[in-house]
């Protein structure tokens, strides 16, 4: 079986879960901020194509939420670039796809309500 190759971006290091690196506290709170949001997105969709009840989550999404959590805690790059600009798609298809339609719903249903600081916090990291 061949090996994968990981390409890193300019100015980013690879340091995998497995290779013993310490991340810095700038990319631990980075990586916080962006669990809050993407648990923040995932509630917002959960509640309106699950009619789950506020602050819970149906199993479906809580699978979700703990497949993007395990795969932001083991990106491999420090600093951890925003997803949408990593050379390495780490999402299963099914996953990227069903994370995809929730970005795109939580987006709009945050700018529709006036929540643009949950978007400035999306497009800045």
């Amino acid at each position: 079986m061949m090996a994968q190759t990981r390409r890193a971006l300019p100015g980013l290091t690879t340091a995998g879960a497995g290779s013993g690196a310490v991340r810095t506290k700038r990319t631990a709170a980075k990586i916080a901020r962006e669990l809050a949001l993407v648990k923040a997105f995932i509630g917002v969709y959960c509640h309106a194509h699950h009619h789950a009840p506020r602050r819970e989550l149906c199993t479906e999404c809580n699978a979700l939420l703990a497949y993007a959590t395990a795969r932001l805690r083991h990106c491999p790059y420090d600093p951890k670039p925003a997803c949408k600009r990593c050379p390495t798609h780490c999402y299963r298809a099914g996953e990227r796809a069903r994370m995809k339609a929730v970005m795109r719903f939580s987006g709009m249903h945050f700018v529709k309500r006036g929540r643009l600081d949950w978007l400035v916090k999306y497009f800045l990291s």
